[in-house]
């Protein structure tokens, strides 16, 4: 059974860290761009490493790094994203609708 949930953790971590990566490939601007790393991979992440931390619990190696990991990832993600974000309109980075149509990215 523990098995079952340590398969289900990694799946659902692999299935997010992917949809971020990808993300960050295809999407047209810097803003949206952002979205990839910050919401989708910060999960991933997080059910890889909550993956980890039930192997190895259930093998009688506690130890609270992979539970430090996760919270330091869950609490830098939407800091940096927002410092990033702003930086961006400081620095009067275009986005895709602010474009020429002629410009913009075609599907």
């Amino acid at each position: 059974m523990l098995d079952i949930i340590i398969s289900i953790f990694l799946i659902l971590g692999a299935g997010f860290a992917l949809v971020g990566s990808i993300g960050l490939l295809r999407l047209p601007d810097f803003y949206t761009r952002l979205h990839g790393p910050t919401k989708a991979t910060t999960l991933g992440l997080g059910g890889l490493l909550i993956a980890s931390m039930i192997y190895f619990s259930s093998r009688g190696d506690v130890s609270l790094h992979e539970l430090l990991v996760t919270l330091f990832l869950f609490m830098t993600a939407p800091v940096s994203a927002h410092l990033l974000a702003k930086a961006a309109l400081h620095l009067r980075v275009r986005s895709e609708i602010d474009l020429p149509r002629d410009e913009q990215s075609k599907p």
